[in-house]
């Protein structure tokens, strides 16, 4: 889904995340470090302004950004 919130990275982020995807399953996926993808998450959810990951997931949704399908 494309969009101009988010960055292709944190997109791709926040899409594993919504699969319920653990931090370290998508560090895995993305070939990327654990701490590079939790500064993603960081990012985005100041981007929303919300706190947790589930907000920003439900935020995320309302905005058409991302789906869970």
């Amino acid at each position: 889904m494309e969009n101009k919130l988010l960055t292709k990275r944190e997109q791709e982020v926040f899409d594993l995340l919504a699969l319920n995807k653990s931090t370290k399953e998508i560090a895995q996926e993305l070939k990327i470090n654990e701490k590079t993808v939790r500064n993603h998450i960081s990012n985005t959810m100041q981007k929303l302004g919300v706190k947790g990951r589930c907000n920003a997931v439900i935020e995320l949704i309302k905005l058409n950004a991302i789906s869970i399908d």
